[in-house]
């Protein structure tokens, strides 16, 4: 039986062609709004999965916008109470649900400290939408499986949709324009190499690097929450410093490298790694004694998010493979309403 975690990845094609046409004019006028504006920084601010689109985010604003950017964290507003100067200040709130109360406190602390808030919502008529000056709708309709699919390509999306036209880059418009088919055809590849080294497994490390640290982050988190999967997260840079230590013969790496100047360090890490004997699974680039996984060829901007659509397919069939049903991970909810 096919999950609704597999059903609502493979709407992400129709999603994001929905939201591109949806969003255009408005954000035309945010990114307006943005250069006029100049702010000296940004902010965002999220939890889950949306904080790795926070991450993809990050490294988007800081190459293309060229404004530093930073994460916030909720419990300074929702615990703590703590207030700073934000004149100047962009703040991104990105939520599926809109509703968690540390990041609408975080959220209201940061209006009433002098920021723009933009929220990026999935959910119409959200709470989150009442406190931000501007809402970007995410459009990717009802998600019913807990773990989120098509609500995070569709975060992605939306971020590589407002950053390009904030800074007028109609390369990464046009490239954003062909994304549907591209994301379509990313659902569609076969990562069922990966299956043998991950069925049982128990723990792994998730690289990635630049643009593709945050789904790195994404697919860490698939592991754990729908596999039953013990799975960590790195930088290719940071994995050195400590980490690496830990992998030896039979120890499992998937590593995502989209086509920039990242992809040297993670295919040099990937060797590495693969010359211990552990069981190397490569998304993008190439590295003796590795498995490819095929990817869809891109901008470099767009490729993370081919992948990580790429990536649902399996991590839904790899779930079910090692007995847990992956619309329903134990002791979650779709909605956690953190304080």
């Amino acid at each position: 039986m096919t999950s609704r975690m597999h059903t609502e990845a493979a709407e992400g094609f129709e999603v994001v062609r929905r939201q591109v046409d949806l969003n255009a004019e408005a954000l035309r006028e945010l990114g307006a709004a943005l250069r006029k504006r100049a702010p000296r920084t940004v902010v965002t601010c999220a939890r889950g999965s949306s904080d790795h689109a926070a991450t993809f985010a990050k490294y988007l604003i800081e190459t293309h916008a060229r404004v530093i950017t930073s994460s916030a964290a909720p419990s300074m507003s929702s615990i703590y109470d703590a207030s700073t100067n934000l004149e100047d200040v962009v703040f991104i709130a990105i939520s599926q649900s809109g509703k968690s109360p540390d990041l609408l406190a975080s959220a209201r602390n940061a209006r009433e400290c002098g920021a723009l808030v933009i929220a990026l919502c999935n959910t119409p008529g959200a709470p989150l939408a009442d406190v931000a000056h501007y809402t970007v709708p995410l459009h990717a309709g009802s998600e019913q499986s807990v773990a989120a699919t098509k609500s995070f390509i569709a975060s992605l999306s939306a971020i590589v949709h407002l950053v390009a036209e904030w800074s007028e880059d109609a390369a990464l418009l046009d490239a954003l324009s062909i994304a549907p088919s591209q994301l379509r055809r990313a659902f569609a590849l076969d990562w069922g190499a990966a299956l043998g080294p991950l069925r049982d497994a128990t723990n792994l490390f998730v690289i990635g690097r630049g643009y593709g640290l945050g789904i790195a982050q994404e697919a860490a988190l698939k592991f754990k929450e729908t596999c039953g999967l013990h799975a960590e997260a790195f930088s290719a840079a940071e994995v050195q410093h400590g980490p690496m230590a830990l992998v030896g013969a039979g120890f499992p790496i998937l590593a995502f490298s989209q086509a920039d100047d990242t992809r040297s360090s993670i295919e040099a890490v990937a060797r590495e790694f693969a010359a211990r004997g552990a069981n190397v699974l490569l998304a993008g680039g190439q590295a003796a004694n590795t498995r490819a996984l095929p990817v869809v060829e891109a901008h470099p901007v767009i490729e993370p998010m081919l992948m990580i659509q790429s990536f649902y397919r399996l991590a839904a069939t790899l779930a079910e493979t090692r007995g847990f049903d992956p619309d329903v991970p134990p002791h979650l909810r779709k909605v956690t309403e953190t304080v």
